[in-house]
This record gives C-alpha cells, sequence and structure tokens, in this order.
C-alpha cells in the first residue's frame, strides 16, 4: 500500500507508478471506445482513471497526516468518504453520455465503461495492482470480444415507426393487418389528428423482429391509400 511499503522507499515513485498504471487501463479502454466513434474516448477515459487514482491517494494522504487524531477529537478523518464520493461523481458524468431516442438507447456501454475505470483508478491508486490489472484485462475483453457475439445472440429489435396520411377509417386496422402478416408486434402506439391539413398520424413501436424490416414495412405501407409520409429509425 501508499504509505506502508514503497518502491525503492520513494513515495515520489510509488505515486508515478500508480498514476501511470491508471493512466494505461483507462487508455487502453478509451481508446476501444474511440475506435467505435464514442463520445468518452481514449482521453475522456484517461483522465477519470487518472483522477479516481488522485483522488484515493489523496484520502490516504489526508488518514496519514491526521490520523493521529482519535475519534473523540474534533477532526475525525474517513478515507472511505472520498472513494465514495468518486462513484457518485463518475455517475453523473456517465449520464452525461447517455442519449435516448425513440425506444433505443445509446451510449449505456460507454457510461459503464467510465463508471469502471473509475474503479479501475481507485485500485491502482490504493496500490492494489492484481485487482486492477486483471479487472482491465476483463473490461477490454467485454468491450472488444463480447460484441461479436452480437450477430450469434437471437435478440428482439425495436423499430420506431411513423405514418402520416389522409384522414380516412381503417387505416389503422390495415396497419395493423401488415404487421401481422409478418408476425410483428406493436408493444405501442400514439396517434393525433391534424384537423386542418385533414391528416391522421400513428406513431408506433414494433418488436419481435428478428431482422431489420423498416424497408420492408415502408414498401408494403406505401402502397396503401392516402399514406404521405414514412419514417422509422
Amino acid at each position: 500500500m501508499f504509505f506502508e511499503t514503497t518502491l525503492l522507499g520513494s513515495v515520489e515513485l510509488d505515486v508515478t507508478v500508480k498514476l501511470l498504471f491508471a493512466a494505461l487501463a483507462g487508455g487502453l479502454i478509451g481508446l476501444e471506445r474511440e475506435k467505435h466513434g464514442r463520445p468518452a474516448g481514449l482521453r475522456t477515459n484517461l483522465l477519470v482513471a487518472v483522477g479516481s487514482c488522485v483522488m484515493v491517494i489523496v484520502s490516504e494522504a489526508f488518514y496519514t497526516k491526521y490520523g493521529m487524531f482519535d475519534a473523540q477529537s474534533a477532526l475525525r478523518i474517513d478515507p472511505s468518504r472520498v472513494a465514495a464520493q468518486i462513484v457518485t461523481g463518475v455517475g453523473f458524468l456517465g449520464a452525461g453520455v447517455i442519449l435516448k431516442e425513440g425506444s433505443s438507447v445509446r451510449g449505456l456501454t460507454t457510461a459503464a465503461s467510465l463508471w469502471t475505470v473509475s474503479g479501475l483508478g481507485m485500485a491502482f491508486g490504493l496500490g492494489f495492482f492484481s485487482l486492477g490489472a486483471i479487472a482491465t484485462l476483463l473490461v477490454l475483453i467485454s468491450l472488444a470480444f463480447l460484441k461479436k457475439l452480437d450477430p450469434i445472440i437471437k435478440k428482439d429489435r425495436f423499430l420506431t415507426l411513423a405514418v402520416t396520411a389522409t384522414q380516412r377509417e381503417g387505416l389503422l386496422e390495415e396497419l395493423q393487418s401488415i404487421f401481422a402478416e409478418r408476425k410483428l408486434l406493436v408493444s405501442d402506439i400514439s396517434s393525433h389528428a391534424d384537423l386542418v391539413n385533414n391528416e391522421l398520424f400513428y406513431q408506433m413501436v414494433i418488436t419481435q423482429q428478428q431482422k431489420r424490416v423498416g424497408h420492408e414495412l415502408t414498401s408494403a405501407i406505401r402502397q396503401l391509400e392516402g399514406i404521405r409520409k414514412i419514417h422509422y429509425h
């Protein structure tokens, strides 16, 4: 640990090694995120790891400097409070990279990587090098290799479909018939009527699709009477 044993008797060398390991772990994970065009990439992950490492080292330094004060004194030191605030603070940082578009949510993996990187920085800051190294390896494996299993794993896809058409009876039933023919399920639907332009608008979330069906649905829906606009994502 930091002040119990030091590298070659040098506190500065001990601190430098911890910071370098934290920067390496954060940089490797950040590089993987950067290659995939994520908003929190190399620099962000590296800074989170190094910052977490610095704060853990500082919390140890507080305890070492003021640890002689007992529970009866006015000054009480709890090094774990700094680590607890790191977890909370990075949680807010991760929330900033999560984007919601309709029924789809992006950025959850990047937010989780930031949260994990802060833990890696804390591990190296405490001098727990084996924990930091093993965790870094596991994170890199999960980010780089588990993604390749996506085509193999069967999972439902979600499609948000918006249809604008001339106001008439029976349009919704015809749309539902198209979905039923393809064994698709409408999990959510909203609609409104434009009385000025005499238009109907439907927005639906389609599930139970094992392949991308947006183009196929567009081709089928455009054959219906009165269709003016079709949008999906």
